[in-house]
């Protein structure tokens, strides 16, 4: 029974990622996709600057693969009395925590209508 025991030490101490020196996991690059859809209630110009912000908020924690802007248009249904909003689409990769932090702010934000985080 002894030789079982230290014979599966042996073979454990060979893989550092089994036994009891598990090494903790390594925080990997995630790609996401987010589209949001500002208000247009204080003209594009405001629409432009939130934007901007968010932009700078994804660059701060990631890398950004593109964005694009596709402008003010007519939204399916009325948001908030509003029929027209300022779509913007942001490419990027982050680590896996990020995007809840993206949604918090979002969710808070005056000027934005609706968006939209996906895990690619």
């Amino acid at each position: 029974m002894y030789n079982l025991i230290a014979c599966a030490k042996q073979v454990l101490s060979l893989f550092p990622y089994w036994g009891p020196n598990v090494q903790k996991e390594v925080r990997t690059m995630v790609k996401y996709e987010t589209i949001i859809v500002y208000s247009l209630a204080k003209g594009e110009e405001a629409a432009k600057e939130v934007a901007e912000k968010f932009k700078a908020m994804i660059e701060g924690a990631g890398t950004v693969e593109s964005i694009d802007e596709w402008g003010k248009r007519r939204l399916a249904y009325p948001i908030n009395d509003e029929n027209d909003g300022y779509y913007v689409l942001y490419n990027y990769e982050c680590n896996a925590e990020f995007p809840k932090e993206l949604d918090r702010v979002v969710g808070i934000t005056d000027g934005v209508l609706r968006s939209l985080i996906i895990k690619k």
